[in-house]
């Protein structure tokens, strides 16, 4: 038997491991059946280009829990180790990199280094155990070994009567760690972290119902056999080619890493790309609607099938992180307890190819499937408006399939939008107005009217939308967009032809001076000659102005504390309606009065504007009328 002391001036480094590098305790299964599958991977290699003369079988990884005897056992059939090389690779190589780490990291430990440089992922195993014994044989013919360390510098290393290749592993668990010896704890983070190792994974046995045979008797009990259990999918459907899955299959994986979804997904993206760095994954669009307060970080991120995080900042574009997935690269650095990225150059080239790909995907649907694509619009739309304000390189795309509804379920391309609507809606400055609605039922008689010129209007009801024209105009300069309720059809589209009014320059400003006697302050009366058919009276709400309100609540805008601004509103009269007369001539002021405040109020209801008490008198107000 061999004892010493490792080479470490720290007197107990396991502590300070425990303190700087694992925040999360729970790790230390991930890790540890991580090396065993590296292990047995390893020796499938090396039988492949004939180095290891051995039969590789059928290996597996197999969780053990004594918790009588206060142990968990973590047993490969990998390629196992010598006692030079448990003496190389546990007590050298570790130990000295630990303090390496160690006094290199001290101020920031927990976000510096890059797993496997140290070779620190098997020191996790001190978080909840007070004594780890490794009892290993090598593939090679030599005897095997058993190591012991109860996380101080002292080890034992003596030769073991181990004769099957492979690695144990025994915890011994630590008094503040004892809830890791519950059977449903081990299975809960087998779950997580493991699910698609690559390596199967076995966690005691089940039971299992033999099919009934054809001539069995009516009486016939099934037989049932106890099976291995094993907990995890080895070959799970991004490691495959898209073309060896079908959408049943894509399916089904997804119903695999979201048990608790009930909605299938819309469709998918499968990503796979080996220069200039390697990467699989499939990202799922769910339905989102226009909820922006839409859980994210629900694509799990993997390194060689094993599960790192769910929060993906920095290498999915933000707009992305909306969607479900997976994403497993080898190539995304890590911090040493592989729980967060590490900035790099190689991170930004892999966010910047999975926005390419999703934007070709998304052109391949539309181009395959126009009908189908429309039909999921209002379901995926937040996340491309997203896209497009937030990465250039996808707005440059989107160009080929964002689309554009209007309120009476067409769909345009905002190309074949200019092309429809230039002849019809370009004003008299050669400018292609483009009328929008935020809301069909509230805008519905600001609608009517437009579409009773003949004028399309768009249906543009997302919360970000006022971000996203502005940068649509920005693009297009002889493009305006305009809301429906922003001002009267004939000054939304100015065109030659000007209606003239009724009434004298003076008899106008008589009205004006009548009616702003009695319209609160928050309205600006505006006068204007319309059709004698048109309302009398029209609230509207200047685009400009309410378009910022919207930016700034929304965060951006450019224009410091709008969002608290109060909301404010144009009365456009109509010179040429009977009711305009009516009020100009009325001598009797209260007659007059309530003719002024009963126009406003109905203006004010087809706004949805008129609420609380305001509503309750005009209703009382109303039937005394009809009396």
């Amino acid at each position: 038997m061999t004892t010493g002391k490792i080479n470490v001036s720290v007197e107990n480094i396991f502590p300070l491991i425990k303190k700087f590098l694992y925040s999360d305790h729970e790790i230390f299964l991930r890790e540890l059946v991580s090396n065993g599958t590296d292990a047995t991977l390893k020796l499938k290699h090396l039988i492949s280009i004939g180095e290891a003369k051995v039969e590789y079988g059928n290996p597996v990884i197999e969780i053990k829990v004594d918790k009588e005897g206060r142990k968990i056992h973590i047993i490969d059939q990998g390629l196992g180790m010598t006692a030079d090389e448990v003496e190389k690779y546990i007590n050298q190589v570790a130990f000295s990199g630990a303090e390496e780490f160690l006094d290199k990291y001290k101020d920031s430990a927990k976000d510096s280094g890059i797993i496997g440089h140290f070779g620190l992922g098997f020191y996790s195993a001190f978080m909840v155990a007070e004594k780890v014994e490794i009892i290993t044989k090598s593939y090679k013919d030599e005897p095997a070994a058993h190591w012991t360390c109860d996380g101080s510098p002292e080890f034992t290393l003596e030769p073991a009567d181990k004769t099957s290749r492979g690695t144990e592993i025994i915890l011994h668990i630590a008094e503040d760690s004892l809830e890791f010896l519950e059977d449903s704890k081990i299975s809960g983070l087998l779950n997580k972290y493991n699910k698609f190792m690559p390596i199967p994974i076995k966690f005691g046995t089940r039971t299992e119902t033999l099919p009934k045979p054809e001539d069995a008797p009516e009486d016939y009990i099934n037989e049932t056999i106890e099976v291995d259990n094993i907990i995890n999918n080895p070959n799970p459907a991004w490691t495959k080619q898209p073309s060896e899955l079908s959408d049943e299959d894509y399916k089904n994986f997804y119903r695999e890493l979201y048990p608790m979804q009930f909605e299938d997904p819309l469709f998918n993206i499968h990503l796979n790309v080996d220069y200039p760095f390697n990467l699989t994954g499939i990202l799922y669009f769910p339905k989102l609607g226009s909820d922006m307060q839409i859980q994210k970080d629900k694509i799990q991120l993997y390194q060689n099938q094993v599960y790192v995080t769910d929060n993906v900042e920095g290498i999915v574009p933000e707009f992305l992180t909306m969607l479900k997935g997976v994403i497993d690269s080898p190539d995304i650095p890590l911090n040493v307890s592989r729980s967060g990225l590490q900035a790099d150059g190689a991170v930004k080239k892999i966010s910047n190819y999975i926005t390419r790909k999703v934007a070709d995907k998304l052109k391949a649907l539309f181009n395959e499937n126009r009908a189908d694509f429309e039909a999921k619009w209002n379901d995926i739309k937040i996340v491309l408006e997203y896209g497009m304000l937030s990465e250039d390189k996808f707005y440059e795309k989107a160009g080929a399939f964002v689309l554009y509804p209007t309120v009476d379920d067409k769909y345009f391309t905002l190309e074949e939008l200019k092309e429809n609507l230039k002849e019809n809606q370009t004003d008299k400055d050669g400018k292609l107005v483009v009328l929008y609605a935020g809301n069909k039922d509230a805008q519905h008689s600001y609608i009517e009217t437009a579409k009773e010129k003949g004028y399309e209007v768009l249906l543009l009801d997302s919360p970000i939308i006022s971000h996203l024209i502005q940068k649509i105009e920005g693009d297009n300069k002889d493009v305006t967009f305009v809301r429906v309720d922003s001002d009267h059809i004939d000054n939304l589209i100015k065109k030659d032809e000007n209606t003239i009014s009724k009434l004298s320059d003076e008899e106008k400003e008589t009205l004006k001076t009548s009616l702003e006697a009695y319209i609160p302050k928050a309205y600006s009366v505006q006068l204007e000659a319309m059709d004698s058919q048109a309302a009398p009276f029209i609230i509207t709400q200047p685009e400009f102005m309410r378009r910022m309100k919207e930016m700034s609540q929304s965060g951006g805008g450019g224009m410091f504390g709008m969002g608290n601004m109060p909301e404010m509103y144009n009365l456009v009269v109509n010179t040429n309606s009977d009711l305009a007369t009516s009020i100009l001539n009325t001598e009797d002021k209260t007659h007059q009065e309530h003719l002024v405040k009963q126009a406003l109020d109905l203006a004010k209801l087809s706004q949805n504007l008129l609420k609380g008490e305001a509503l309750t008198a005009f209703v009382k107000r109303s039937f005394e009328m009809i009396k």
